[in-house]
């Protein structure tokens, strides 16, 4: 298991720690079973033998479900900047629009939708469609749905966007012919759209799965399809990620948006909406749990974790990444009570009260900083807090802070 697992890292820069080794491998196991592979050995040898088994383990490891108009903020805020920046600048052309990994094709449609029902027309519009399984890709060019790609209760897209047949969806015209599908890998050599300039790029709840140098050259790959100004679309698990490597956020709620630094300080801000404690349940996902950092403070000897303790929080970091926020709410206040207090704990309520647009975030991020004072992705987070309150000083004083950590993360990551 630990070959294939340095494969995963070696061939997608795959950081394991971010699904846990034990999810991990029941993943191999479950690909192995399917293929029938009674012994490892013979898996890893398939594996390094079969483009197409390696491609479908990869599809396992890391493709997660979708539906249409997930995290809808971020597509509001799409709407918004085209409306009201790219059209007024650009009186011919196609805004172009990049959706990576596109899996299913939900999230490209999507982005068609939303900006056909916003009157942009569709002679205007390039959404190009990428991922790197063949699979998901033939699906998407089908675009045929199931009801479990509808959720939440704003569907009135669908009667507008779709034909039903039966218990089925499929997506009519002119949603359809605005996008564009291709199969291929971001940090490929041969990547097709290299040579690309995308105005708006989302890259979502990808570059979470990447070891630290795979997510450095994803993040120089994706600047390099970017226009000058272009903006870039994370998960919220991302931007703290994004800040490492030159972007910085446009304060846009729940959106997730975000430019290269140097092109935020010379540009005017989008005034962000105002924060509400009201938003729905599936609105976003909350930002990785990070691996157990030693407690620093007062209560270093509160928070020691055993093993079974650190698999009910990765458990409840997954309920999380999957929208199900009150179970992971649940997890992880049953795990203080059992385990005392906790920096990772308090860290990932702070994250999903920050994803449901709950100012309480920041109580639960203090707790985890009084714990660790220095914990680095408690201190990016309330750096972005004070951002949004205009505490420029606070801010700079607590990304300082975050700083100060960074080569010892470096030397433990």
């Amino acid at each position: 298991m630990q070959r294939i697992e340095k494969r995963l890292r070696e061939g997608m820069g795959l950081d394991a720690t971010t699904i846990g080794s034990s999810s991990l491998q029941r993943t191999i196991r479950l690909r192995m079973k399917a293929v029938g592979a009674e012994r490892v050995e013979d898996y890893e040898h398939l594996i390094a033998t079969s483009a197409t088994e390696w491609n479908r383990l990869v599809e396992a490891v890391v493709v997660t479900e979708t539906w249409f108009f997930r995290d809808r903020q971020a597509f509001a805020a799409l709407t918004d900047m085209v409306l009201k920046q790219w059209l007024p600048a650009h009186a011919t052309g196609r805004a172009r629009i990049l959706s990576l990994p596109c899996s299913s094709g939900e999230e490209p449609y999507s982005i068609a939708m939303a900006l056909l029902d916003a009157g942009v027309p569709a002679a205007r519009l390039a959404v190009d469609a990428v991922d790197l399984s063949q699979r998901v890709i033939e699906k998407a060019l089908a675009g045929v749905y199931g009801k479990n790609s509808f959720r939440g209760q704003e569907l009135s897209y669908r009667d507008r966007h779709f034909t039903r047949e039966g218990d089925l969806y499929s997506v009519r015209q002119p949603a359809r012919e605005c996008v564009t599908f291709r199969q291929a890998n971001l940090l490929g050599e041969g990547f097709p759209l290299a040579r690309a300039s995308y105005d708006f790029i989302f890259c979502r709840n990808l570059l979470i799965y990447f070891d630290r140098v795979t997510q450095q050259l994803a993040f120089q790959r994706l600047e390099s399809l970017l226009v000058a100004g272009g903006t870039l679309f994370v998960g919220p698990a991302e931007i703290p990620l994004a800040m490492e490597n030159g972007f910085t956020g446009l304060n846009l709620t729940m959106a997730f948006a975000c430019r290269r630094a140097t092109e935020q300080a010379n540009a005017k801000r989008p005034a962000a909406p105002p924060r509400t404690a009201k938003a729905s349940r599936r609105v976003a996902m909350p930002p990785p749990l990070p691996k157990p950092t030693p407690p620093r403070g007062p209560l270093a000897h509160a928070s020691r974790a055993e093993a079974p303790a650190a698999v009910a929080l990765e458990q409840a970091r997954r309920l999380a990444d999957g929208g199900q926020l009150e179970e992971a709410v649940r997890l992880c206040r049953a795990h203080l009570d059992q385990q005392g207090a906790s920096v990772d704990a308090y860290y990932l309520l702070g994250a999903i009260h920050d994803a449901q647009g709950d100012p309480s975030a920041r109580e639960f991020y203090r707790k985890a900083l009084y714990l660790d004072p220095s914990h680095y992705e408690s201190l990016l987070q309330m750096a972005l807090w004070a951002e949004r309150e205009g505490d420029a000083n606070a801010a700079r004083n607590l990304r300082r802070r975050a700083q100060r950590r960074e080569p010892e993360r470096q030397q433990t990551s």
